[in-house]
């Protein structure tokens, strides 16, 4: 593994670089443009990207806990089994980005724009979604336990077998989204746009275990 601790690549250019599973704890690459490099398994644990080019990046399996990535273009990336848990999202690009299996719990995701992205069997538990753009996003069998999607965009969405645990659609566009199977238990869909009995009906109730003594 490459050591390259608290480095700074402040504005930097660094497209189609290598550098899988290098170390970039803490580093510094704000602004970067990191177009179509890769970062398969690398670690960049509380790194600062802000504003960064990112389009078409290979993040897969990488660690990107409580990093910094608001306002970066990662449209197109390639973030599959990629830790975010914790990481500032706010405002991101990852229109068509690919998430599938990633750990983004208790991520900020406040307007970020996931159009088309694929989060399949993504864990968001506790993320924060509030005003997100998901239109035609695929989050069948996601974990969405605790998840805030207040205001967001959910059109043509697919949330087929997803957990929703807890989850609150106030104020969400769900028109023509997919719930069928979906966990509904403590569900907030007060106030959610164009629910239909139709999405509700496909929905399902999971009762808790009872311990028999």
């Amino acid at each position: 593994m490459h050591e390259i601790k608290k480095v700074n690549f402040n504005e930097g250019n660094l497209i189609e670089t290598n550098l899988k599973r290098a170390n970039f704890i803490g580093a510094d690459l704000r602004v970067a443009d990191l177009k179509e490099s890769h970062f398969e398994g690398a670690n960049l644990r509380e790194a600062n990207l802000e504003g960064a080019n990112l389009e078409g990046a290979n993040f897969s399996e990488a660690n990107l806990k409580w990093s910094n990535l608001k306002e970066v273009n990662l449209k197109g990336a390639d973030l599959r089994e990629v830790n975010l848990e914790g990481a500032d999202l706010e405002g991101t690009d990852l229109e068509w980005s690919n998430l599938e299996g990633a750990n983004l719990e208790g991520a900020n995701l406040r307007g970020a724009n996931l159009h088309r992205a694929n989060l399949r069997e993504v864990n968001l538990e506790r993320a924060d979604l509030n005003w997100a753009m998901l239109r035609g996003a695929n989050l069948e069998e996601a974990d969405l336990e605790g998840t805030n999607f207040t205001g967001a965009n959910l059109e043509g969405a697919d949330l087929i077998k997803a957990s929703l645990d807890g989850a609150n659609f106030r104020w969400a566009n769900i028109k023509g989204a997919k719930f069928d199977g979906a966990n509904l238990n403590g569900v907030n869909l007060r106030e959610a746009h164009y629910l239909t009995f139709d999405q509700l009906s496909k929905m399902v109730t999971i009762q808790p275990t009872k311990n028999h003594c």
